[in-house]
């Protein structure tokens, strides 16, 4: 088998970080070719170069020997590269059809693209109705689509980041059956994934990156997940070690009858939540994204003025009406599933995001000034405590990886010694070393007596750190299940709606 891809001593960096550092490897023709290592290895670097958003410094792409000058991703697509990102880019208010002409590199009528996609659904499964608004898409579909624009442009490379990060696991093995009758028809995938298992299932080849440079490119036949790992990573991964048969006894935190009534069509109404959390727990809430995960998060932070019923208590005080400064000073603290933006402000430094997430603590006030010496020292330690692969304080949070990023995220809300931690997605898009790491901290927080909730996608995760999970579906939650005795098949059930 030839090679469709050569990367040859392909180096681009930025300041204080290299991020490629002499990238040279192949990739056959017709292959499923996965590229590993942890988060600011430089995969995502190297991949946006072969799609032309990032120009490198020096080296060279040959796409079938040829040497390629790829300046822009409309000069990739029309060598046959594309691209399916990790998150979606869709217009909510237009149909399928209507967001598939929008990514077409050529001039086409969209009648002629409805019959054009319809056959391509129609040859690989692809769930699509063209005519349905994207607001009434499930995340499945909504990828299903991203997958399927791609097509249109008859790539012969396609790149996919991240792509079962938000899937089920029906759904995954669905996205897997088609990639591989993908490569059957004579696609080449380059296949990004933080998930181990994924990657041995799915690949034929994996180069493994660490700090900008190549470790090795490897058939993926006789690895394992173990190996696979330690060979990323230079260390054993070891799963989190939760603590069972805990006799959890004083209540600290209650969602009572929890309901909202949106006349929004975009958002997700919640019906008559009730949860009931306990000191030193962790709860976890199951279920495919979109079913009133970002509603319940807004509600639990305070910062969208969600009009809704019911009540919320943390230490027997009714919270309804407290502003999310107010909660934080009762020591609740939040990770908010976007990391730029919501949990971070990119042009901002670590040591002043800090402050912004923490600005209740009187530690980090000298009077009427900011004690910016404290909170450097603070910041300082973060980077430490939780690895943060970064060279200062004083690096803008948008610099960061993603991985390396919601480290210091989550440390930062850590340290602050809250008493109720909520998480949205912790684990979302890292590697397999920090996920690892993030785990046991959780872990051990808990066995601290922090009390903790994690929403995510991620059943995997779930049933490894929480001591109890229940399904959130169309807004409503069903009842917990106990982790030691979980039936993974009502577990499913559960996530389609089918609740006791």
């Amino acid at each position: 088998m030839q090679s469709i891809v050569e990367f040859k001593n392909i180096f681009k960096s930025y300041p204080g970080v290299i991020a490629n550092d002499d990238v040279s490897f192949n990739i056959k023709e017709q292959s499923i070719h996965a590229i590993l290592g942890e988060n600011g290895a430089g995969k995502s670097t190297l991949v946006k170069i072969l799609y032309g958003h990032v120009k490198p410094d020096s080296g060279e792409i040959l796409i079938n020997s040829d040497l390629a000058i790829i300046n822009s991703p409309s000069t990739a697509k029309n060598l046959g590269i594309n691209m399916v990102f990790q998150h979606f880019s869709l217009f909510e208010s237009l149909t399928v059809a209507e967001n598939l002409i929008l990514g077409m590199n050529e001039n086409i009528s969209l009648t002629k693209l409805k019959d054009k996609s319809k056959t391509i659904c129609d040859k690989y499964g692809f769930n699509l109705n063209l005519n349905s608004p994207i607001s009434s898409l499930s995340v499945g579909q909504r990828q299903s689509l991203e997958i399927v624009r791609s097509l249109l442009n008859n790539p012969k490379i396609l790149i996919m980041d991240e792509p079962t990060s938000v899937l089920t696991p029906d759904e995954i093995s669905k996205l897997f059956k088609i990639i591989k009758n993908l490569v059957k028809d004579g696609l080449t995938v380059i296949f990004i994934s933080h998930k181990l298992e994924e990657i041995i299932n799915l690949s034929d080849y994996v180069t493994i990156m660490r700090n900008g440079k190549v470790v090795s490119t490897i058939s993926t036949q006789n690895e394992d997940p173990e190996t696979l790992g330690y060979k990323m990573l230079g260390y054993k991964v070891s799963k989190a070690k939760q603590v069972s048969d805990i006799n959890f006894s004083q209540e600290i935190f209650n969602i009572k009858n929890l309901s909202t009534q949106s006349k929004d069509p975009f958002t997700v109404n919640l019906n008559k939540i009730d949860l009931n959390l306990k000191k030193g727990q962790i709860f976890g809430i199951a279920g495919v994204a979109g079913n009133g995960q970002k509603e319940l998060m807004e509600i639990l932070l305070n910062e969208n003025d969600y009009e809704f019923s019911g009540d919320i208590f943390f230490k027997d005080l009714n919270i309804n009406n407290l502003s999310t400064f107010q909660r934080k000073s009762l020591s609740i603290s939040y990770v908010t599933e976007e990391r730029l933006g919501h949990s971070a402000v990119p042009e901002m430094s670590l040591s002043e995001n800090i402050f912004l997430s923490m600005n209740h603590k009187s530690e980090f006030k000298k009077g009427d000034f900011i004690n910016f010496e404290k909170i450097n020292s603070f910041a300082s330690d973060v980077i430490k405590n939780f690895k943060v692969d970064t060279p200062s304080y004083n690096v803008k949070a948008g610099k960061l990886s993603g991985g390396n990023l919601q480290k210091f995220i989550i440390g930062r809300e850590i340290m602050s010694n809250p008493e109720l931690l909520i998480l949205s997605q912790p684990t979302w898009g890292i590697d397999a070393g920090s996920e690892a790491f993030i785990k046991k901290t959780i872990v051990e927080l808990s066995q601290k007596g922090v009390s903790i909730i994690i929403i995510s996608h991620d059943l995997d995760e779930l049933l490894e750190v929480c001591h109890e999970i229940a399904v959130l579906y169309e807004g409503s939650l069903s009842k917990p299940l106990n982790v030691e005795n979980i039936n993974i098949t009502k577990l499913g059930k559960y996530m389609g709606g089918l609740f006791d």
